[in-house]
C-alpha cells in the first residue's frame, strides 16, 4: 500500500513508520497518489499568529474577539480543550476559561501571513479557490508532472513549508471532491492530513451525523430530526424526489452528499461578496461620541482589508442592533467604488444620522459590498467637497507611514473614543 512520510516526504510502501527518519506521521492509503482536491485550514489561524508574534503566549489559553459583551473569534487549542468555541459570547467563554488571554484582532498581520500561505499554494497549483483567509480549496490535478511528485507529497511539502518559513500549521483534507476533502480536513486537526478515497465514500459516510455537511446548522439539523434523518444512512433510505418535495433545494443538494457526489469544480476566480466588521459592545449604548469612534475604526478595518485585497467597494452598509435585538440595516450606493476610511466612514455615519434616537445599540457594524477592483477606485475628485482630494492624500501618506513603521505609527482622535 503507498505510503508516505510527512516529516522526510520519503514515499514507501505500506509501514507505520518511515523506514529512512523513524517518523511515526506517516499517510498510508490504497489511493494515496490518486487523489489530488484537497481543502487546507490553518490551525486556530488568528490566535496561531498571535502565539507566533508574542512567545509570551505560548502555553496559555488564547481567545481573540472583543470585550465581555463580544463573541470568540477564534481560540487556540488549549482555550478549545476546555469548551470555549468561535462564535460564543466572551462571558460564557471566559466562564469556561477564566484564566484566558483576550487579544484583539490584528487583521493587518493575519491578512499578512494569509497572503504568504496564498503564495505557497500558488505554487502548487493555479486552481486555489480561497474561502477565506484561514482556508482554502485546492485542485491538483494534472500537477504530477509539473512537480515530479504526486499531490500528496506536494501538500505535505506545503505544511512543512508553512511551518519552517512562517511558523504556523494547517490541517490537510485529501480526497477526490470539495465536501469529501473538507470533511477530511476536520479528521485530525490540528496539524493533522486524512484522505477519503472514492472507494470508502460511501462506508465513511453511512455511520456519520449529517453534521458533517457544511452549512447544515442547530436550526436545520432540527428541522432533518423531525424528518427522522441523523446519519447518512438516514437519508439513504430517501428517494430524491420526496427529499426535494419535502425540503426544497436542499434535498437535491442532501441526495447527493449523502452519496459523497459532489461535482463542484474548484473555482480559482470565485469572487468575495463583501467586507465587514462588527462589534458588540459591553453595555448598550446611545452615546453619538463612542458610536462614532466606533464607525471610525470599523471603517479603517475595513478599508485596511480592502487594500490588502486591492479591492473596493460601491456600496456602503450600516448594521445596527438595538437593545430589544431588533436589527437595522441601512446601505447606499456610491457614485464611484472605494476603499478609503475616510469615505465609508462619512458615508455610515450619514447613515447613523438617518437612523435619529432610535437607540441604544448594543451592537454596531460596517461593511462594503459590489466589490470590483481597486484600479477603479476613488479616481475623481468629488466638486462637492472640495476638502475631499486632501483626505484622500492624507490617507495614502498614512498608509505609507504606516507599512513602514507599524499600525499603530498613527491613530485619529476619534479611533480613542
Amino acid at each position: 500500500m503507498p505510503a508516505l512520510c510527512r516529516d522526510c516526504l520519503n514515499t514507501f510502501d505500506t509501514g507505520s513508520r518511515c523506514p529512512v527518519c523513524r517518523s511515526p506521521r506517516c499517510l498510508s492509503h490504497p489511493e494515496l497518489y490518486d487523489l489530488s482536491i484537497a481543502h487546507m485550514d490553518c490551525d486556530a489561524f488568528f490566535a496561531s499568529v498571535e502565539k507566533r508574534d508574542n512567545p509570551d503566549l505560548a502555553d496559555k489559553p488564547v481567545i481573540i474577539g472583543g470585550g465581555r459583551r463580544g463573541v470568540v473569534s477564534t481560540a487556540c487549542y488549549v482555550a478549545r480543550i476546555r469548551g470555549v468555541k468561535s462564535a460564543m459570547p466572551m462571558f460564557k467563554a471566559l466562564k469556561l476559561c477564566p484564566d484566558a488571554v483576550i487579544v484583539r484582532p490584528r487583521f493587518d498581520a493575519y491578512v499578512e501571513a494569509s497572503r504568504a500561505i496564498r503564495a505557497m499554494m500558488d505554487d502548487l497549483t493555479p486552481a486555489v479557490e480561497p474561502l477565506s483567509l484561514d482556508e482554502a480549496f485546492m485542485d491538483l490535478t494534472g500537477t504530477a508532472k509539473l512537480h515530479g511528485a504526486p499531490p500528496v507529497k506536494m501538500l505535505a511539502l506545503l505544511v512543512k513549508r508553512m511551518k519552517s518559513e512562517l511558523g504556523l500549521t494547517g490541517s490537510i483534507g485529501l480526497s477526490h471532491n470539495k465536501f469529501l476533502a473538507k470533511v477530511a480536513s476536520d479528521l485530525d486537526k490540528p496539524h493533522g492530513f486524512a484522505v477519503i478515497g472514492k472507494e470508502e465514500t460511501e462506508s465513511f459516510l453511512r455511520p456519520k451525523s449529517v453534521r458533517l455537511i457544511w452549512g447544515i446548522g442547530p436550526a436545520a439539523q432540527e428541522t432533518l430530526e423531525k424528518a427522522g434523518i441523523r446519519t447518512f444512512d438516514d437519508l439513504h433510505r430517501w428517494d430524491i424526489k420526496d427529499l426535494r418535495s419535502r425540503f426544497g433545494g436542499m434535498g437535491d443538494r442532501l441526495w447527493h452528499l449523502a452519496r459523497g457526489l459532489d461535482y463542484r469544480s474548484v473555482s480559482a476566480n470565485r469572487p468575495v461578496k463583501g467586507l465587514s466588521n462588527e462589534t458588540t459592545f459591553r453595555v448598550d449604548t446611545n452615546d453619538p461620541d463612542i458610536l462614532d469612534g466606533h464607525i471610525w475604526r470599523m471603517a479603517e478595518k475595513v478599508s485596511s482589508r480592502a487594500k490588502a485585497k486591492d479591492i473596493a467597494g460601491r456600496v456602503v452598509t450600516l448594521k445596527l442592533k438595538k437593545a430589544n435585538h431588533k436589527l437595522l440595516s441601512k446601505r447606499v450606493s456610491l457614485r464611484h467604488p472605494t476603499q478609503l476610511a475616510d469615505l465609508i466612514y462619512r458615508t455610515a455615519r450619514a447613515l447613523f444620522d438617518q437612523t435619529g434616537a432610535e437607540g441604544p445599540y448594543r451592537l454596531l457594524g460596517v461593511g462594503i459590498s459590489d466589490l470590483v477592483s481597486a484600479d477603479t477606485a476613488d479616481l475623481s475628485g468629488d466638486l462637492l467637497d472640495p476638502q475631499a482630494e486632501i483626505r484622500t492624500k492624507a490617507e495614502r501618506a498614512t498608509d505609507a507611514i504606516r507599512d513602514r513603521f507599524g499600525s499603530d505609527a498613527i491613530l485619529k482622535g476619534r479611533s480613542l473614543r
